[in-house]
């Protein structure tokens, strides 16, 4: 047979629940917190200017500049901010390849056949390509040493 519960235990049962909801409730307010400074902080992250290493792909030359060369391009937007966080990233990347390998991107608001060409539908998007086919595909926000081991990878 099962024992009563009595008032007390009860009383016990309720107050540590009630703790458990105090306390996920400040752990999911601290999240939302969390996520909402780190995205007003991305979102107001400004352009930074592209390493002079760095390939600016149009449609009139992207052919021409992805021939013969294994290359990192970019597809991204102004108004997005991890392609922003990403710029700096990019930089660091063009400045240490060596040789036929290069970071190149494409503004997809400019240059949307090229962002059809390759299927982009969210960015940023990072397409490894040597000699214009691609190789590899990296959606989101990547780091320096990544994105440096996927290219040496490919040589």
């Amino acid at each position: 047979m099962h024992k009563p519960i009595d008032l007390n235990s009860q009383i016990l049962i309720a107050s540590d629940m009630q703790t458990s909801y105090i306390i996920a409730a400040s752990i999911l307010a601290s999240a939302v917190y969390l996520f909402l400074k780190a995205r007003a902080k991305m979102k107001n992250m400004p352009l930074v200017t592209d390493h002079e290493k760095i390939l600016t792909l149009t449609e009139a030359n992207f052919q021409h500049q992805v021939k013969n060369k294994l290359i990192l391009v970019d597809f991204w937007a102004s108004w997005c901010a991890p392609c922003r966080v990403m710029g700096p990233v990019l930089n660091d990347v063009a400045e240490k390849l060596t040789g036929n390998s290069h970071v190149g991107k494409v503004n997809i608001e400019q240059h949307q056949s090229l962002a059809q060409k390759f299927g982009v539908r969210s960015i940023p998007t990072l397409i490894l390509l040597k000699n214009g086919v691609e190789v590899k595909r990296f959606v989101g926000m990547k780091d320096k040493e990544f994105l440096i081991h996927q290219i040496t990878n490919q040589k």
